[in-house]
């Protein structure tokens, strides 16, 4: 079974077939595929990577309109993508899940859907991504405010910002995105911001009718793809400090088209490019040369039911509050309940922060795959993804050509790749900038970020080595020994 029909589910679904794997089916929680591009829709939402190289290698599409995509258009590809798979009769929508527990004695998973239906699987493969459960800010009076309140990530489209006045907590990703578009229709906008971000140009632009009549051509749509990959898939993150100084330089460049000097520097961080995560937008700055867009950097004392109350005591009148403050995104496949062998949860196992071997499986948790797990966080995420469910299947297929029923990855092996893993994430010097960021758990360990290049993860992930993983029968008391 695999659990979400986003881009990791879709993955799954190619890839298992392909192999020749037809008894899967996937299970998502919501009425449509599409993942994380489904569930948000804030008003400005777009890829911050190419178009070209943010789609799947087996349906590269020519079609994109320009060179990076907004939701709509990413979702109706997710849409096709399924159609022209023809992965629907595999897919239950509207079917979330609400616990995994490994059965020891018979070596399956038993699987419990929200509605309280049992599943019995061989295998689960966890597609849940990153971005499946909103985070909100720990503020007091949050819940009395009196107008309408939501989060970038569950964007209310009943609610018209027309001549309204608004508020945005928040200054990330979603709100770098949400925020130029939200001003031009807001009578007046406040936006909240606890930490200035770097916010990059980039070059955005529509693609023109010759180009798209060359992108036809399988052959010139490979080669675009593949010439954008061999930029950015030899790259380590924020490796060259030549690099990361130009992109700092450059954003420092963009923050001057904001007139007044005060705001000016309100918006200039103080710590490197890279210690946040990278933004991009080229409406970002020039909102706050708006007349009706005000910046808060005073932090928020309490909501009240009328409006924001920042620490200098005063208290800005709203009638919509918008949280652009992020996601849960350290729990990984652990949002969900799963229980391992001997009753051991993914929770506990995780306790000092996620960890898998190779980011895809996790020691006590045999035949459990993860898609965008733990420290895989890195260039374009959707070819992250097709190398891990590769992986995945790649190990079925190991598994059943050496007669065993389950594989649990070796404490030893996870605990060394984790070690190589976080020393050289202490090597890049930018993550360890003084950022409060997303990329950490609460102990500390940094758990989302991925220090290599996608190539480098690509190899490591090519061939799965059965003499890394302990291997079980059905049907036996102690694991079987390794074949051979």
């Amino acid at each position: 079974m695999v659990i979400g029909a986003g881009p990791g589910g879709i993955c799954s679904g190619h890839y298992l077939r392909q192999a020749g794997y037809d008894e899967f089916t996937i299970f998502e929680r919501d009425g449509d595929v599409g993942g994380t591009w489904q569930r948000n829709r804030y008003p400005g939402l777009a890829c911050d990577v190419w178009s070209h190289v943010y789609c799947f290698t087996f349906a590269l599409n020519p079609s994109w309109s320009r060179s990076y995509a907004a939701q709509p258009e990413i979702l109706e590809y997710m849409r096709k993508t399924v159609t022209d798979l023809d992965l629907w009769p595999h897919i239950r929508l509207n079917t979330g899940i609400a616990s995994a527990a490994w059965d020891d004695d018979h070596g399956v998973w038993r699987v419990t859907t929200q509605a309280g239906e049992e599943v019995e699987a061989d295998a689960v493969i966890s597609a849940q991504g990153m971005f499946g459960e909103l985070k909100y800010p720990d503020i007091e009076g949050r819940d009395t405010f009196a107008g309408a309140a939501m989060h970038t990530g569950a964007w209310d489209e009943s609610v018209d910002l027309t001549g309204r006045r608004v508020a945005v907590i928040g200054s990330a990703a979603s709100a770098v995105q949400s925020i130029p578009e939200i001003a031009k229709a807001a009578g007046q906008l406040h936006v909240f911001q606890r930490s200035a971000n770097w916010v990059l140009p980039k070059e955005d632009v529509e693609h023109t009718d010759e180009q798209l009549e060359q992108f036809l051509d399988p052959e010139e749509l490979q080669a675009y793809h593949d010439g954008i990959m061999t930029f950015l898939g030899p790259s380590a993150p924020f490796s060259n400090p030549e690099i990361n100084a130009i992109a700092e330089w450059v954003a420092a460049c963009a923050i001057e088209v904001v007139d007044d000097p005060v705001v000016r520097r309100k918006l200039t961080p103080t710590t490197p490019w890279g210690c946040l995560r990278p933004l991009f937008s080229n409406d970002y700055y020039p909102t706050f040369n708006r007349s009706n867009v005000e910046l808060v950097t005073d932090p928020i004392a309490r909501i009240t039911p009328n409006g924001v109350v920042t620490a200098d005591g005063v208290e800005r009148e709203v009638d919509v509050i918008v949280f652009a403050t992020g996601y849960e995104v350290d729990k990984f496949a652990s949002r969900i309940p799963i229980t391992g062998r001997g009753g051991l949860t993914l929770r506990e196992a995780w306790a000092d922060g996620a960890q898998a071997h190779l980011g895809i499986t996790t020691s006590g948790f045999p035949n459990l795959f993860m898609l965008y797990g733990p420290n895989t966080n890195q260039g374009s995420l959707i070819p992250m993804i097709e190398y891990e469910a590769q992986y995945a299947v790649k190990a079925l297929q190991a598994m059943d050509a050496a007669g065993v029923d389950w594989v649990d990855v070796k404490p030893e092996v996870m605990a060394a790749y984790n070690d190589e893993l976080q020393a050289a994430i202490d090597g890049v010097e930018v993550w360890k900038g003084g950022c409060s960021h997303y990329y950490l758990s609460e102990s500390g360990r940094m758990v989302t970020q991925y220090p290599w290049s996608m190539y480098t993860f690509r190899e490591s992930v090519a061939e799965p080595n059965l003499d890394d993983f302990e291997l079980g029968r059905r049907h036996h008391t102690s694991p079987a020994a390794a074949p051979g």
